[in-house]
């Protein structure tokens, strides 16, 4: 049987549930949540909290199996909470979240072959096919598409059954190749280093979508590396180190004769229990520390601290993507690089794109429900 206790001095609706469990409903959180206070077609909050008195209080309630059902003293009002709403959402539990799939940390020995794999075919035709491989790219941060059509758009327009495009200063896609007059690394024959992209950017892309067009030239391997296995290990290692990277933020920055973009970051970003979030990692478009002269040795070692663990074979997952097949990567985890590549052996030729992280789990949300 389930009861319930109005608690007059700590303010809250005490509900004790048929099967033992508790749960505690504050007044101010009731009368916020209450289904009358939202637009019945948006699901908007439009009720509004400045005109509840801060002492409102009900004068009754009563429980069902299927609804609670509060009357308030201040203006009479009665309230109808679901049932299975309110244990759904009591206060303290937080909020299931279908794109919360939680992370598998991998190293170096995850290889080339157990990177997760979808067919393009598939996820372009089947949600059930779509939704799996987007769990599998979020869990691991990193997934290989195959089977792509040898069209541009191709690679775009998996990512569009996701989202919609991040454009930046780069254009709204990309093409990764030798390019005379280059105004980013990328677009050398030169090996680029584990890094993420645009750091400088007030807010990194979330997930990067690079297909491959050609890969016939000598060299040119991708690199990857999982950036959050590195900063646990860093974090159990060396914690000031860690800790450092944490709360010392650096200038990014990336200018050329039409575009001068900045932004300071950490190079760790925490969330509210300490788990690590987000990795800024670009040596190349690091700006002029500019630290206070007390902070810039302890702040420059554990840099290279990590620096060294993003090149150490141990992290290091290598292949050469083939044409047809797409590499697809959290950008604010893992980090990417490449070795370089001779442009006279044969064309190596990538299409790029980026989806933001809300766009990514936005999509996933709506394909659980």
């Amino acid at each position: 049987m389930t009861t319930l206790e109005l608690r007059h001095d700590v303010r809250m609706i005490d509900i004790r549930w048929a099967d033992g469990t508790t749960g505690r409903f504050p007044y101010l959180w009731l009368l916020d949540s209450d289904p009358a206070g939202l637009h019945p077609q948006t699901k908007e909050r439009i009720a509004d909290l400045t005109a509840v008195p801060v002492d409102a209080a009900p004068v009754r309630a009563a429980m069902t199996d299927q609804a609670l059902t509060v009357e308030w003293g201040h203006d009479g009002r009665v309230s109808v909470f679901d049932t299975e709403w309110l244990r759904a959402h009591q206060p303290g539990n937080r909020r299931d979240d279908p794109a919360d799939t939680g992370f598998h940390h991998w190293r170096g020995d995850l290889g080339a072959a157990n990177i997760p794999r979808a067919n393009a075919a598939d996820v372009m035709t089947s949600d059930a096919a779509l939704r799996d491989w987007l769990v599998d790219t979020r869990r691991y941060g990193l997934s290989i598409v195959d089977g792509l059509a040898d069209t541009i758009d191709a690679g775009t327009d998996v990512a569009k059954r996701i989202g919609f495009l991040r454009e930046t200063n780069f254009g709204l896609t990309f093409e990764v190749m030798s390019k005379p007059n280059p105004n980013n690394l990328a677009y050398t024959p030169v090996a680029l280093p584990l890094h993420t992209d645009l750091t400088n950017q007030e807010l990194p892309p979330g997930f990067q979508f690079l297909h491959c067009l050609k890969n016939e030239a000598q060299g040119g391997g991708s690199l990857f590396c999982d950036g959050y296995a590195i900063a646990n290990d860093l974090r159990r290692d060396d914690p000031d180190a860690f800790r450092i990277l944490t709360e010392i933020s650096v200038p990014f920055r990336f200018h050329d004769d039409v575009t001068d973009i900045r932004s300071r970051k950490h190079v760790i970003t925490l969330g509210l229990d300490g788990e690590v979030l987000e990795i800024c990692f670009n040596a190349h478009i690091a700006d002029v520390i500019d630290l206070p002269p007390d902070q810039i040795e302890p702040f420059m070692l554990a840099y290279r601290k990590i620096m060294q663990m993003t090149r150490d074979a141990k992290y290091l997952v290598t292949l050469k993507l083939k044409g047809g097949e797409m590499v697809v990567f959290d950008n604010r985890r893992v980090l990417h690089g490449r070795d370089a590549f001779d442009p006279q052996t044969g064309a190596r030729h990538l299409h790029g794109c980026y989806v933001d992280r809300g766009e990514f789990e936005s999509r996933l949300r709506v394909l659980s429900r």
